[in-house]
């Protein structure tokens, strides 16, 4: 695989834009501090390419609050460059088509996740001239050097590990585009969003999870390729708080931290006496894996100040989880509820922070009834140390669930409104009402009357720990 090669001459090099995408003013006045991290593809990419030679200039949809700012931000170039998540598909359609309206002859360049689980939704709109399905890394090169000898669809080729990857160039990333987010944050660390002390550096030790969840489109995306060694991460974290720093906390963007005993064992070892700082950090978790693995979930959590354990718990009801096709049970769930509450108790006594969950919990489920979600809501209510991520489904293309709904026309997302948000309406036939009822309280004597008996059940932490 070719990430590397001769620099090209600079003489009548083509005018080449790498467009960031998100919403609107996201990097001026955003919502909330996650709509201002950074794309690590982005990143890559370009450091890839600057590492070959080719220039690349940089705007964002983020850092403009008007479209007609995007379009004098796309004036002038001859290549415009794009990586395409779903939920920024319409900035990516928009922005293609002030592109080609401001410059006639140029030509786009798109990739991504959005390319890969949705290519004819992407064939379909003649602005997008390129079009590179699966991993960017392999290809990028020569792709932007002479993007007139490939097809229009590009089958993309990734790295065999992440150990081939370059280290990030994070000046590379779109910087605060006013003084008020300029000021907040160290950049290019990005800010605190509660997860841990700032400034924050994310970074990525594994790329894809192995599970086939029906609601999630990522294993149709990118095949599993080789985990970055523990020491190269280190070293990147050491490097990045000597550079940027001083780092607060870290946020590893790992689909799945928990995963590869032998690897986190050695993360354990080496983390706090390699690091410059066992700095605090967000990663990610199965139920079912702390389940199996429960001793090496608790000295991750002493050891290495895992301060915020992210699950998707997505469902307190077995039903459910077997419509998502999960892999977790209702008792893997509060399994790793009860370990984590008695982890945190006992640091809390020696005087430490307690660590806590960040909990993403999914409503509107198709085939979910009301007990299901009185269920969810009631394992909610029950964890003491917790900051729920709340959500109705969505059925992202690429998923397995995703792909049935959007066949039999119940599917209310469209490109015009792939997006996050997490209260919109987004399947046909849904009850949002009672929803947006229940998340109100209304509902709050039937998810209650159950709680008490479930503490009772569960007050015996040894009998449940035999069991696993």
């Amino acid at each position: 695989m070719k990430l590397f090669g001769a620099k090209p001459k600079t003489t009548g090099e083509p005018r080449r834009l790498w467009l960031d995408l998100g919403d609107l003013g996201d990097l001026v006045n955003p919502a909330g501090p996650h709509e201002q991290w950074q794309d690590h593809g982005l990143g890559l990419l370009r450091t890839i390419l600057r590492q070959n030679g080719l220039q690349t200039d940089l705007a964002s949809t983020r850092a403009c609050s008007t479209w007609d700012q995007v379009r004098a931000k796309l004036r002038g170039y001859d290549v415009l460059i794009m990586n395409v998540r779903s939920y920024t598909y319409p900035s990516a359609y928009r922005s293609a088509k002030l592109f080609k309206e401001v410059n006639p002859n140029g030509l786009v360049l798109t990739g991504g996740m959005h390319a890969t689980v949705a290519p004819d939704e992407m064939e379909a709109v003649p602005e997008f001239d390129k079009i590179c399905t699966g991993p960017g890394e392999g290809v990028i090169v020569d792709l932007v050097r002479d993007p007139q000898s490939f097809p229009r669809i590009i089958l993309g080729q990734g790295a065999r590990s992440m150990a081939e990857w370059p280290v990030l160039d994070r000046t590379l990333w779109p910087k605060p585009a006013s003084w008020k987010l300029a000021r907040k944050f160290n950049w290019p660390l990005e800010p605190e969003c509660g997860w841990g002390p700032p400034a924050v550096a994310t970074i990525l030790t594994s790329r894809v999870c192995p599970w086939q969840c029906v609601f999630c489109n990522e294993n149709s995306y990118i095949a599993n390729m080789g985990r970055r060694p523990v020491e190269m991460v280190i070293d990147e974290l050491n490097f990045i708080d000597r550079r940027y720093g001083p780092v607060g906390s870290v946020v590893i963007h790992d689909s799945m931290f928990f995963q590869n005993p032998s690897w986190l064992e050695e993360w354990i070892e080496k983390y706090p006496r390699l690091a410059r700082t066992p700095w605090p950090y967000w990663a990610a978790a199965r139920a079912d894996t702390v389940r199996q693995w429960p001793e090496l979930f608790e000295a991750l959590i002493r050891d290495t100040n895992w301060r915020t354990v992210s699950i998707g718990f997505e469902s307190g009801s077995d039903r459910v989880l077997r419509i998502l096709n999960k892999e977790c049970t209702e008792e893997d769930n509060y399994f790793t509820i009860d370990l984590l509450d008695r982890i945190a108790g006992d640091l809390e006594r020696q005087g430490q922070p307690a660590p806590v969950f960040w909990s993403n919990i999914m409503l509107g489920i198709p085939g979910e009834q009301r007990e299901d979600a009185f269920k969810t809501m009631r394992m909610l209510k029950y964890m003491r140390r917790v900051l729920p991520s709340i959500a109705f489904y969505a059925p992202y293309p690429g998923s397995a669930l995703g792909h049935q709904l959007i066949a039999e026309g119940k599917s209310l997302m469209t490109k015009d409104n792939y997006h996050r948000y997490p209260d919109d309406e987004k399947v046909k036939g849904i009850d949002y009402q009672f929803y947006r009822e229940l998340l109100a309280g209304k509902y709050d004597a039937e998810v209650n009357k159950g709680l008490p008996e479930l503490r009772r059940r569960r007050d015996d932490y040894t009998n449940a720990l035999t069991k696993a």
